[in-house]
């Protein structure tokens, strides 16, 4: 494949990482569930600065990409669990790497 090819699709991988970050609170969201699984409230709670309808948005979002896990179970009144899939936690990774590049250059001003 020709060197502008493969950074062409260099670019394509990297935009699609940053649409699934796109989402308002999506980063806030996946860092609470790298603690372990969560019902939605107990989420919510850890959270508190996002709106109820917002976390439901965001957390269907990151279903619908392969990152969150939703696991109903049958009880009265329904729970509802919600975890990080494999492509969740490995997601993290580059999430780790965005903040090394924070620490290192988050404080300079941008030109």
């Amino acid at each position: 494949m020709e060197p502008a090819k493969e950074e062409e699709k260099g670019f394509s991988n990297i935009c699609s990482v940053l649409q699934i970050l796109g989402a308002k609170w999506a980063f806030l969201v996946i860092a609470e569930l790298s603690k372990g699984p969560k019902r939605f409230k107990q989420l919510h709670r850890d959270v508190a600065v996002v709106r109820t309808q917002s976390l439901t948005d965001v957390l269907r979002h990151l279903e619908n990409s392969g990152i969150v896990r939703r696991e109903v179970f049958p009880t009265v009144p329904v729970t509802v669990q919600y975890s990080l899939t494999e492509k969740g936690l490995d997601f993290q990774a580059a999430l780790k790497e965005m903040e090394k590049w924070a620490a290192k250059w988050g404080n300079e001003k941008l030109m």
